[in-house]
């Protein structure tokens, strides 16, 4: 069990199966080793802020698959032709929910349509960053230019990818793989590239909850905000059939890359937005 109290609310004890994640804002508060052992266990991803409140590091346990070594293994493996069309599959998804995203708010996401049907293998074009440009200027404006350094609502951007990238990383060491050894992102000071790359299709859901946000006046990255962006993690995604929490997804898309790995399966399972 997990109390928590703060100064406007009594103490209230949850149990930690129930947790997915615990974001630890404030630099006064405490955490013995066996709560961040327990938690660890359960593969409750412990998330903490920096001194600029954004996430900065998080608790990952050393196990967290029955069968990590051999899940391991295959990923290790993976063959360059298997990653560059996973990384494919993973370009035309996002630009797939963006341009959905787009048609929901009611602005052109038809303009789209052309970079996500002509994905090479690898995007070694670049259909990415051409769509990027399209997006961001029909989603905020022609004026908006994304920038990881920027004002609002470029810094509240940030701050909910960081949460959905920390999301992306607990449900890649639910499904037994590395983190560290990502499929096109790459860099010495990264942990978590594959997390990078995995999470591309579901930036998407991030951007609609700042759009609304924005859009209702909240543009300063307070408590109450970043509450809302947390929020996120459990609106609904839609599969062929169903809908499931966006938590719950990410575990179904993580499981499908493992499957890719393992040659079990020739897709990745991504929700749409």
């Amino acid at each position: 069990m997990v109390e928590y109290k703060d100064d406007a609310t009594p103490g209230r004890s949850v149990p930690i199966e129930d947790l997915g994640y615990v974001i630890i804002v404030n630099n006064q508060v405490s955490l013995t080793i066996p709560l961040m052992n327990a938690l660890a266990d359960n593969n409750t991803a412990l998330i903490i802020c920096g001194d600029n409140q954004m996430p900065h590091c998080m608790l990952q346990p050393l196990e967290s698959n029955s069968v990590q070594a051999e899940v391991y293994k295959d990923q290790i493996e993976a063959s360059v032709p298997l990653k560059k069309q996973l990384w494919k599959q993973i370009i035309e998804s996002k630009i797939k929910n963006q341009s959905t995203l787009l048609n929901k708010l009611n602005k052109d996401g038809s303009l789209l349509i052309p970079y996500y049907r002509n994905v090479k293998s690898g995007d070694s074009d670049n259909k990415e960053g051409s769509a990027a440009r399209v997006y961001w200027k029909q989603l905020f404006g022609e004026d908006f230019i994304r920038n990881k350094e920027g004002e609002a609502p470029n810094s509240i951007l940030n701050y909910g990818y960081a949460i959905l990238r920390a999301a992306v990383a607990r449900a890649l060491m639910g499904s037994g793989l590395l983190p560290s050894l990502g499929i096109f992102h790459r860099n010495r000071y990264n942990a978590f590239p594959l997390a990078d790359d995995i999470m591309e299709p579901y930036r998407p859901f991030v951007d609609e909850c700042v759009y609304n946000l924005i859009s209702y006046g909240e543009c300063v990255l307070n408590t109450s905000l970043k509450t809302e962006l947390v929020k996120v993690l459990f609106c609904d995604t839609k599969f062929p059939g169903m809908k499931r929490p966006l938590d719950v997804a990410l575990s179904m898309t993580t499981a499908s890359l493992a499957k890719c790995f393992a040659g079990k399966a020739k897709s990745i399972v991504y929700p749409s937005i």
